[in-house]
Formats: structure tokens, sequence, C-alpha cells
């Protein structure tokens, strides 16, 4: 997404990176990097720790890389050409399906009687 610019073709990429920085690459980078940082901070103190907010977190990040992957899936198809972070999008999609059967199945196999 960085190297094909994804922040000079699509104006919500362009928003989220300026409220980091004037410079759209600089923000860019920086906005990303809060969102990985974010994401492990999620795992290593929700899901790692068992705390009873893990399931709202996963299901936070389910939701965030499902709509990512198929977002930038729907717009290279639709200009018909490639759009920056279509190359990874079937990686979130795959990860996102692997959350959902993970987490739909623990809630399946979940004992009510524990909550």
């Amino acid at each position: 997404e960085y190297i094909f610019r994804l922040y000079d073709v699509f104006a919500p990429a362009r928003f989220a990176c300026s409220l980091f920085n004037g410079d759209p690459a600089i923000g860019f980078v920086i906005s990303n990097t809060a969102l990985v940082l974010f994401g492990l901070g999620c795992y290593v103190f929700a899901v790692r720790t068992g705390h009873r907010s893990t399931l709202i977190w996963v299901w936070i990040w389910i939701i965030i890389e499902s709509i990512n992957g198929i977002a930038h899936t729907v717009i290279a198809l639709a200009q018909g050409a490639y759009f920056p972070g279509v190359a990874t999008a079937p990686l979130l999609l795959m990860l996102s399906m692997y959350l959902f059967v993970r987490v739909t199945r623990g809630v399946e196999d979940h004992d009510p009687r524990q909550v």
C-alpha cells in the first residue's frame, strides 16, 4: 500500500494520513504503525491473557480485516486494474475467516454456565 501510494489514490486513506502528519507518506507510515501496534496490544493484553474483553477485540479485528480485504478487492475489480493493497487482500480475508471460524466454534463449545 505504501509503495503504490494508497494515500494518493484513495481519499479516505489520504484523510486518515493527514491526521498524523502533513506529509501523507509519513502520515501513512505512522497510521499503519499505530494500527499494527494496536493489534499487537489487543493480542498481548486481551487475547493472550484471556481478558473478559477478548471476544469483543477479536470481533473488531474480524470486521476490520474483512472490510479491508473486501474493499481493496472490490475497488481493484471495479477499476479493472491493480489497486494498492489488493495483493494482501486475500491474506486479510483468510485471516478474518480463520478468526471467524475459531470464534464461532469457541462460542458453540462454550458452556453458558461459566460466564
